[in-house]
């Protein structure tokens, strides 16, 4: 392997491991959006009169 095609392989793999890592963090906001209860109508008014 020759200097150039090194570091072709080092921004691939540079490039690669930012997609997993940004691919990472969306999934773990995602869960934790998921796991926020619903709020709730207060006092039993109709929603549509907010």
């Amino acid at each position: 392997m020759n200097k150039k095609s090194k570091t072709k392989a080092a921004i691939g793999a540079a490039a690669i491991g930012s997609a997993a890592i940004a691919a990472a963090l969306l999934y773990a906001n995602k869960r934790k959006k998921k796991d926020e209860p619903k709020p709730t109508v207060p006092s039993g008014e109709q929603p549509e009169t907010d």
